[in-house]
């Protein structure tokens, strides 16, 4: 099932002194800063990478935040639901931020965010439906496929209730087809806490209390 798009980012560990993709070299920046980034459709494959950074980085520090930020269009149930356990689960906040998009799997995880943690830029978008499925097989296949996909269905509509503020009912009725919130409509009906209103808010802030130029984020200390 997936909830409605190149692989991550891969260092090439064999020459640590080797060139590496702007890419790659970007994202490597970001870790270091805490910061990481869904910028595609979530997959199996970097949904492992997310869900291996995430742990990486609350073993480094249990007391920092970390920050999500999500441009996604959407993507694979499970992989969501993998990255919102470990949102959950590890001692650190986690910070999330609406660029562009966040869209089906990506409002999931926008609303896991810390309460409080919880951004959309000015002109950020978020979507939510219920998800589709390619059902195939026999009759009896498609009865499995059919009652996983309602399963699914039911525990995303409790667990967005649960973060939104909104109610069950709401939450089925307002998912039934796409249905698209601006940064305002998506803080008003509960799935983020802010529209950001300046880079310190999403970014990391570094021991002077000025964004990190060394670490290729921008500002000056």
């Amino acid at each position: 099932m997936t909830t409605h798009t190149a692989p991550p980012p891969r260092l090439d560990t064999s020459d640590p002194t080797a060139p590496q993709p702007l890419a790659a070299l970007t994202a490597t920046r970001l870790l270091h800063q805490r910061v990481l980034l869904l910028d595609r459709e979530l997959e199996q494959d970097n949904g492992s990478s997310l869900a291996a950074q995430l742990l990486l980085l609350a073993a480094e520090d249990p007391a920092a935040d970390i920050t999500l930020l999500i441009n996604s269009p959407g993507g694979l149930v499970p992989a969501m639901l993998a990255i919102g356990d470990l949102m959950d689960l590890v001692p650190c906040d986690v910070r999330t931020v609406a660029l562009g998009m966040a869209y089906s799997a990506g409002q999931y995880l926008l609303t896991q965010g810390t309460p409080g943690k919880r951004y959309v830029l000015p002109h950020g978008q978020v979507l939510m439906h219920q998800g589709s499925a390619g059902f195939g097989g026999s009759a009896a296949d498609i009865e499995l496929q059919a009652e996983d996909l309602r399963r699914n269905r039911d525990l995303l509509i409790r667990l967005t209730a649960e973060r939104t503020g909104q109610s069950e009912e709401r939450i089925a009725r307002d998912s039934e087809r796409d249905r698209i919130w601006d940064a305002e409509g998506a803080v008003d009906y509960g799935f983020a806490d802010h529209v950001a209103a300046d880079l310190a808010e999403i970014l990391p802030l570094g021991p002077s209390g000025a964004r990190g130029r060394a670490a290729g984020i921008g500002g000056a200390r």
